[in-house]
């Protein structure tokens, strides 16, 4: 596998971040600018990448291709084009978005994104999005969220059975997946379970994990490697076996101490394995 951050941890140019993530461990990279950035600069990473062998998991998208309102809607396919785009110029692993939201917030929780309407959309937004691009290198990939579609494994196989296209695969963070006890207490079962069924499409992956809260009702956090009790060994034992290559990005932490103080309790995991 190939850990990666996805804060920047502070750089001033291309040369200066690929050196530093190199010389912090790192074997995988969130590219830092957008497709609306000037070609030099895109260049530049990617060749800073390439000195530092390290690979480009993933290029984020981050928007609603379903939105509700028209313009934000047709803003976010564009986005989601250029993004997909940029993705298979500089040989990135995949373009990365999550499913989207009817409401207000892009990526929010609303009674509308459980609708079969949503389900439709979602294909259709999918569609629209590679065949505007037809990358042949890269793939678009749908994020995992615990409040949209997909919402487990099966679901995720029903999607990509329904989308219908060869660029379209898994981004895997498989803990906003553990939304109940079951899951929680038994994450190795249901971590082996995702890999079963989604294996040969995971092409980069989170890593954080889980931790049930001393509150009612139930109340299950995000919180950093090592804090929680997904198990984290089997997460990257499984992910090595599908490609010694797999990006493993490190997100969601409050502070630049906090990504290095988790990089490093995940290079330990990584030793033992």
């Amino acid at each position: 596998m190939r850990l990666g951050v996805s804060s920047d941890l502070g750089y001033k140019d291309a040369e200066q971040w690929g050196a530093k993530m190199r010389k912090l461990g790192c074997g995988s990279v969130v590219f830092p600018v957008d497709y609306l950035a000037e070609e030099s600069q895109i260049q530049a990473y990617v060749a800073a990448a390439k000195k530092y062998d390290l690979v480009i998991a993933e290029v984020g998208a981050w928007c609603s291709p379903i939105a509700s309102e028209e313009k934000t809607r047709k803003a976010a396919l564009e986005r989601c084009r250029g993004q997909l785009a940029l993705a298979e110029r500089i040989g990135a692993r995949c373009c990365v978005n999550v499913a989207g939201s009817m409401g207000k917030r892009w990526d929010g929780h609303y009674r509308e994104n459980l609708s079969r309407e949503v389900w439709d959309k979602t294909v259709s937004s999918i569609q629209e999005i590679i065949d505007g691009v037809n990358p042949t290198h890269t793939f678009y990939t749908i994020e995992p969220m615990p409040w949209m579609y997909p919402m487990g494994p099966d679901e995720y196989v029903r999607l990509i059975q329904e989308v219908n296209r060869e660029a379209f695969a898994v981004h895997l963070d498989v803990f906003n997946w553990i939304t109940d006890l079951r899951r929680y207490y038994y994450s190795g079962e249901f971590i082996e379970e995702c890999f079963e069924k989604l294996g040969p499409y995971i092409k980069s992956m989170h890593l954080k994990d889980v931790a049930l809260q001393e509150a009612f009702t139930l109340q299950l956090k995000e919180v950093s490697c090592g804090e929680g009790e997904v198990d984290l060994q089997r997460y990257m034992q499984l992910a090595d076996s599908v490609s010694p290559d797999m990006p493993m990005i490190i997100e969601h932490l409050d502070s630049d101490g906090a990504y290095l103080e988790s990089l490093e309790k995940v290079k330990k995991i990584a030793k033992g394995i």
